[in-house]
């Protein structure tokens, strides 16, 4: 037991180290875009080409990733997909023009599709009680792994130049598929699940007819549809907030870096915050973990508030944006938890897969759309108009999801009690 115990944190602090280095590696581009910008002579449309590249390559990518980690071992899936990682990040830094850029770049999304087998491994590997938990802690990844890209770009770009960062991130994939493959260890699929006991893993391969019937459960349809608009300000402000606070509110590189080590400390902090509280909610009703997600309409009308602060309001802006992140950081680990909830575990990298691509859409296009309003009035109004309208359009997904929540975890708990029993 003691084994078991300690080989789970192992792998949960293996693909925390790759989820955060990839997300450093994946974000790194937003604290780069002004050098960027300027060594190639583009304009803000241009560059959101390159921002929408990788995510575009991601996301054509994330059904067959999603199939491969539901037929094959995860373990070893991930490890190819970190060394892919460190092979097209050191492609980007040797790009000569920038048309070979655009296409280095969107190479880089061949391997972010990979995300959803890391949390289909955990979902074996951790009992569904504690869920929500272990995903946030994956979930950390995004804002602490912007931090240290936009550490290392800060620090590192002004003395070696941009290429040179990218060696730098991609040397770190290389070393991360070391470690995947000497202590992640592939689980049974289902291992965790109490219906299951006693199930042998025959019975828990990849069936089409299975994943087909994942979009009869209204809560997965309503959840995929609110995760193509629920990405899009998190993205906007991703990758443009550098470029925004430095020609729109006129900060310096250490105070850009400060005002974003704040914002998306307020998002690491309600990431696990809304992981627990999600849990504690859920083994008291099944809906529990969505209700938490409610806390993303003040999240983002605070963040609207923050772009209307004077420019001279630094504090106020600051604390603003921190604490619309702080509220935004409860859905992610509570929709990521309920999507495994809900899928049978023999197609739940599929089911998350889908999830990823449906989101990956509205990423990609939340960069492009920002540019293009922005070369044409400001990046503030970009940043206002795209939040605003995608918190509008989310709420009615939600509701939904909400709303059927409850008797889908149930239909999936019959299923999978009919097969303990068969």
């Amino acid at each position: 037991m003691r084994n078991h115990r300690s080989s789970r944190w192992a792998t949960l602090a293996v693909l925390l180290c790759f989820t955060l280095l990839h997300q450093a590696d994946r974000l790194i581009i937003g604290p780069l875009t002004s050098s960027i910008m300027d060594s190639f002579h583009i304009n803000e449309a241009q560059m959101g080409t390159v921002l929408s590249g990788a995510l575009v390559t991601g996301g054509l990518l994330f059904p067959l990733w999603g199939y491969l980690f539901d037929r094959f071992s995860r373990a070893r899936l991930l490890a190819i997909a970190a060394a892919v990682w460190g092979a097209t990040t050191w492609l980007s830094a040797l790009a000569p023009t920038f048309g070979w850029f655009v296409a280095s770049r969107a190479s880089t999304g061949i391997d972010d599709a990979s995300v959803p087998g890391a949390y289909s491994l955990l979902a074996d590997t951790f009992e569904p009680r504690v869920r929500g938990k272990v995903y946030a802690v994956l979930k950390m990844s995004i804002p602490v792994g912007y931090v240290v890209g936009a550490a290392l770009a800060t620090f590192l770009a002004p003395r070696i130049g941009w290429r040179w960062v990218f060696v730098v991130t991609g040397s770190a994939g290389m070393l991360v598929a070391v470690l995947v493959a000497l202590f992640v260890r592939e689980v049974p699929r289902g291992a965790t699940e109490p219906e299951l006991a006693g199930v042998s893993g025959a019975s828990l391969t990849f069936r089409w007819s299975v994943a087909r019937r994942l979009l009869r459960r209204r809560t997965l349809v309503a959840l995929y549809a609110q995760g193509f608009l629920a990405v899009i300000p998190i993205n906007v402000v991703t990758f443009w907030m550098y470029r925004y606070l430095e020609t729109e509110r006129g900060y310096s590189g250490q105070a850009s870096l400060s005002v974003a080590i704040v914002t998306v400390a307020g998002l690491a902090v309600g990431l696990p915050l809304g992981g627990a509280l999600g849990d504690r909610l859920f083994r008291a009703m099944p809906r529990g973990r969505l209700l938490v997600v409610v806390a993303t309409i003040p999240g983002s009308l605070l963040l609207c508030a923050a772009l209307l602060v004077p420019v001279t309001y630094h504090v106020a802006f600051a604390l603003l944006a921190m604490t619309g992140s702080f509220l935004a950081g409860f859905a992610a680990p509570n929709i990521g938890a309920t999507i495994s909830d809900i899928s049978p575990p023999e197609v739940r990298s599929t089911a998350l897969a889908m999830q990823s691509l449906v989101e990956t859409t509205g990423a990609a296009l939340a960069p492009l759309l920002t540019g293009i309003v922005a070369s044409r009035i400001s990046l503030g109004t970009a940043f206002l108009v795209l939040i605003a309208s995608a918190s509008v359009l989310w709420t009615p997904c939600y509701l939904i999801a909400l709303r059927n929540v409850s008797s889908d975890i149930e239909q999936t708990h019959a299923e999978l009690r009919a097969r303990s029993s068969s």
